[in-house]
């Protein structure tokens, strides 16, 4: 199992002008750990499950990641994960190309149906149904395909999004892989088997992991797809892992690594994260024991 880092606080110890340096310092720790995986969230205000209030620091989450692949030369970067209702499709697949060409082919392309109505009211972005926002994530999983597709530059007509021309140059070093986060069985799990490269679920328990798999499973079965193409990550919040914790913590991994979760994602909440992921660098090979 490997070790992944998600960092989902910016209220740095030193305040705003040390929150450039912390996180070159994370993106350095990160790699030296031996993680493969680094992310941030996609939200424009702070959300409640971190524990602090919406007027906390946040940092818009494309520019984030730029600025880490500058400061990384091998960890997958991410965002965990984008709302879908965010940007326009095709722009949204322009900026994760870039990312990608910028990175050296480290872009992963994490994406999800967006939940957090206030940030969505507060600066004016427009917050559909959720019925809809599926249906617009389809179609954005559908756009970024195409888009990434070098020999299918054509139009793309939807019942959201119309787009004349598909055309995105240049093409990613390495097509992004897509993760797909959330857990709903009947529309987000389906989404999984027929476009996504991954999942993110929640690891609540490993008998509910277990019960998620088994519905993705199914969905697969349903789409002809061949279950064990998919990458299956979890992120570690009950509870929330720290350095004090690290072996009860990978000894709480093993379950969901008899169960073929490939990766898990533990999350930093100090005020200094490039401390605390050196603080659960250990847990990098102890977790690659169990499988």
């Amino acid at each position: 199992m490997e070790l992944g880092f998600h960092v989902p606080i910016f209220d740095i110890d030193g305040g705003t002008t040390a929150i450039a340096g912390e996180l070159a310092r994370v993106g350095t720790a990160a790699e030296e750990s031996g993680a493969t995986w680094l992310s941030f969230m996609d939200h424009f205000f702070q959300i409640k499950p971190t524990g602090l209030p919406a007027e906390s620091n946040m940092l818009e989450g494309y520019t984030t990641l730029g600025y880490l692949a500058a400061h990384t030369s091998k960890i997958d970067l991410s965002l965990l994960v984008t709302g879908v209702t965010y940007r326009h499709p095709g722009l949204l697949a322009k900026i994760v190309t870039t990312l990608d060409v910028l990175s050296g082919g480290r872009a992963v392309l994490g994406i999800g149906a967006a939940w957090f109505e206030r940030e969505h009211r507060g600066l004016g972005v427009p917050f559909p149904p959720v019925a809809e926002r599926f249906e617009r994530l389809e179609e954005t999983l559908r756009i970024c395909g195409q888009m990434w597709d070098p020999l299918d530059n054509g139009p793309f007509e939807g019942k959201h999004y119309q787009l004349a021309e598909t055309l995105c140059s240049p093409q990613p070093i390495n097509r992004p892989k897509v993760l797909i986060g959330g857990g709903g069985e009947r529309k987000t799990l389906r989404l999984v088997a027929q476009y996504g490269d991954a999942c993110n679920l929640f690891a609540s328990s490993p008998d509910d992991v277990e019960h998620k798999l088994d519905v993705l499973r199914r969905h697969c079965d349903d789409v002809g797809r061949d279950y064990d193409e998919i990458r299956k990550t979890i992120i570690a919040n009950n509870p929330r892992p720290s350095p004090d914790t690290r072996d009860e913590f990978v000894r709480q991994m093993a379950g969901y690594a008899e169960l073929g979760v490939h990766a898990v994602m533990v999350t930093p909440t100090t005020g200094s994260p490039a401390a605390w992921i050196d603080g659960m660098a250990p847990a990098v090979p102890q977790l690659a024991e169990l499988g």
